[in-house]
């Protein structure tokens, strides 16, 4: 399933989703974790960000996967380097599981404009705790969604 796309190798196509929609959620997170005036504009993107972006990241995962037991990648060096890339890959995927977690978890939980109720009731140590762990793993997805096209890119574009 996640091998090609009419004849053409998957992976290359679902990274785009993936490299655009990552950023967008840890961008979209912290500017709803940490701007509260942003949070009536924000809070259904911020959704719908984090229904989106894991089945983006799940997808480009999968077909890289798949994209590695072409029997042209079994060599020694590029086997090393495609460990390495997986590795960031998975990372980012579950940093992004997490994220997209919180994200839900914020966009019911903080309060959508300065003088309306949240929708659960929470103390104020939770809306904190909520607060950094969206901007915590917003960052860590952006190192892994820089690591795992970093590692892919070079191995493109110099030859493995």
């Amino acid at each position: 399933m996640f091998d090609r796309v009419q004849g053409i190798p998957a992976h290359p196509l679902f990274i785009h989703a993936a490299v655009v929609l990552v950023p967008l959620l840890g961008l979209v997170a912290i500017l709803y974790a940490v701007w509260a005036l942003s949070r009536r504009h924000l809070r259904w993107p911020l959704i719908a960000l984090a229904i989106a972006t894991p089945g983006a990241v799940f997808a480009a995962k999968e077909s890289g996967e798949s994209f590695s037991e072409s029997p042209n990648f079994q060599a020694g060096e590029i086997q090393e380097k495609i460990e390495q890339h997986e590795g960031f890959a998975n990372n980012l995927f579950l940093v992004v599981l997490g994220l997209a977690l919180v994200a839900l978890v914020m966009a019911f939980m903080l309060a959508v404009t300065p003088k309306s109720k949240s929708l659960i009731k929470a103390p104020m140590v939770a809306h904190w705790v909520v607060v950094v762990l969206g901007v915590a793993l917003s960052l860590a997805a952006f190192y892994f969604v820089f690591k795992a096209g970093d590692t892919g890119a070079k191995m493109v574009w110099t030859g493995f």
